[in-house]
């Protein structure tokens, strides 16, 4: 695909190093690249660290690590290069000091003088009489004389850009044909009093120069794209862009009681989704989902998948609620889609400190490995690998008072005591012995199955729920399972 123009697709993900990522910016991010990827076009990764007083190195840091364990890559940005560097905007303010020049000259843009408290006094004023309370252009059309008299007095100036005082209308590759009136779009600030540019002049400038052929972003930033626009026009017309991006606008992602997912909202870093242990291809697939689908009947497909089928005219404007339940649901899909090698990998670091509570020389890698394909069948997310298998490594098991009380009903020692004996005369070279064991304990006491092994899971591994019962004796072994239900019944009998 090209752009209207007819030039390859060109798209950006430019974030600001403010905090921690967060999965609204990351499921921007995604919707860009996979738009490039199967466009076969370009994605320009660029970092817009104006703000000095906000932006960190350390924040700057893991946006690129973050991306890199996504496995979302850039073709031009830092660490990469490209015909448009530097790629970080605090490195190109000759730039836009350059460009905000040739805007004053060619009459595009004016300097205003007004003080915070004039235009707070007339913004007051017409809200109260009823009007738009924007921008007044009371600095418009300023003399020389009345130039002279401000800075005589000491005051110094903005520079604001000329909106056009005509409707602007636009088709948004999301929400259709949109237009703004000029009463709802007044004359913005593009460079502050001391020099320094502002978003509204450094982001289009940026996609002006870097060729940029299509801007998806966030719904929040919809209301300054007919600014945008209006500067865009100014910038063909003074030979700094070749020409106007199309516009899409992604969806709001929403929070618990349907608010705006915030950076302050423990559920919006990314930083959680790793340490829990979500695969980058199962958070992908999800985020994915919100304001996207694959197929009306399927949830689950490969990131290849989606970059085959991505269209942007298939984003729905309509906000999408982060369902955390369903986050994690797709992640395990996502682990059980890995070959047992790579799931066994992929759950390494929660087999060491500081994730497992076991000491290292305990570890039995081959009790591990005979275990993981019971596992994977299990888990949601790699971190709660560690609590499944816990019982083959520690020393004695868990204790959670809640499952010993659930198991460990009246007359669980008699059946316990049963079961210890079926279990030493069991074939330990067959789970389906083992369960035929503990099933006879348990018909010896008028108990199914269920209520049978109960007692025998909260012995051995200190939990009601946990990895297949009988598969897990077998790994674990005769003597340690043996010496479990001993010990269980030291408890009780005390």
């Amino acid at each position: 695909m090209a752009s209207a123009s007819g030039s390859p697709v060109r798209v950006r993900f430019c974030p600001s190093p403010t905090g921690n990522p967060h999965v609204g910016l990351v499921r921007t991010a995604l919707f860009n690249w996979a738009f490039a990827r199967h466009n076969q076009g370009t994605m320009v990764f660029r970092i817009e660290d104006t703000d000095a007083a906000r932006d960190s190195e350390e924040s700057y840091n893991q946006l690129l690590d973050s991306l890199r364990w996504l496995g979302l890559d850039w073709d031009e940005g830092p660490e990469v290069g490209g015909p448009h560097a530097p790629y970080r905007q605090s490195q190109r303010m000759d730039i836009y000091r350059d460009v905000a020049e040739k805007l004053l000259t060619g009459g595009y843009a004016y300097h205003c003088y007004c003080t915070t408290e004039e235009l707070d006094e007339r913004r007051d004023a017409a809200r109260a009489a009823g009007k738009p309370s924007g921008y007044d252009g009371h600095c418009r059309e300023l003399s020389a004389e009345q130039k002279a008299a401000y800075e005589a007095e000491g005051r110094t100036a903005i520079v604001r850009f000329r909106m056009p005082d005509e409707p602007i209308t636009f088709t948004d590759l999301v929400r259709g044909e949109l237009t703004f009136t000029p009463d709802n779009v007044p004359d913005y600030g593009i460079v502050r009093a001391n020099g320094a540019p502002l978003y509204t002049l450094v982001n289009p400038v940026d996609d002006a120069l870097m060729e940029i052929t299509h801007v998806l972003r966030g719904e929040d930033l919809l209301s300054s794209t007919p600014r945008q626009i209006a500067l865009y026009k100014a910038l063909i017309e003074l030979g700094v862009a070749k020409g106007t991006p199309a516009f899409g606008h992604l969806p709001y992602v929403m929070g618990e009681g349907n608010k705006k997912l915030s950076k302050r909202d423990p559920q919006a870093s990314l930083n959680i989704y790793r340490e829990r242990g979500f695969l980058p291809e199962g958070l992908l697939n999800y985020l994915s989902l919100l304001g996207w689908s694959f197929s009306a009947d399927q949830d689950v497909f490969s990131i290849s998948d989606m970059i085959a089928k991505f269209d942007v005219a298939d984003v729905n404007a309509n906000p999408a609620r982060f369902d955390l339940k369903k986050a994690e649901s797709i992640n395990g899909d996502h682990i059980r889609l890995l070959d047992v090698k790579a799931f066994t990998a992929a759950c390494e670091p929660w087999l060491t400190a500081p994730h497992a509570n076991w000491a290292p020389e305990d570890f039995d890698r081959a009790a591990w490995e005979a275990i993981a394909p019971h596992a994977q069948t299990r888990v949601t997310v790699l971190s709660d690998i560690t609590a499944n298998v816990d019982f083959l490594f520690l020393k004695e098991p868990v204790e959670d008072e809640a499952s010993w009380a659930k198991a460990m009903k009246e007359g669980s020692d008699a059946l316990l005591r049963t079961a210890r004996e079926k279990l030493e005369s069991a074939d330990w070279s067959s789970p389906e012995s083992l369960k035929e064991a503990v099933l006879a304990a348990g018909e010896a006491h008028g108990l199914k199955l269920g209520k049978a092994q109960a007692p025998v899971r909260v012995a051995v591994t200190g939990r009601t729920v946990g990895l297949p019962l009988f598969e897990s004796l077998e790994i674990l072994g005769k003597e340690k399972t043996l010496a479990r239900i001993d010990a269980a019944l030291a408890k009780l009998a005390a």
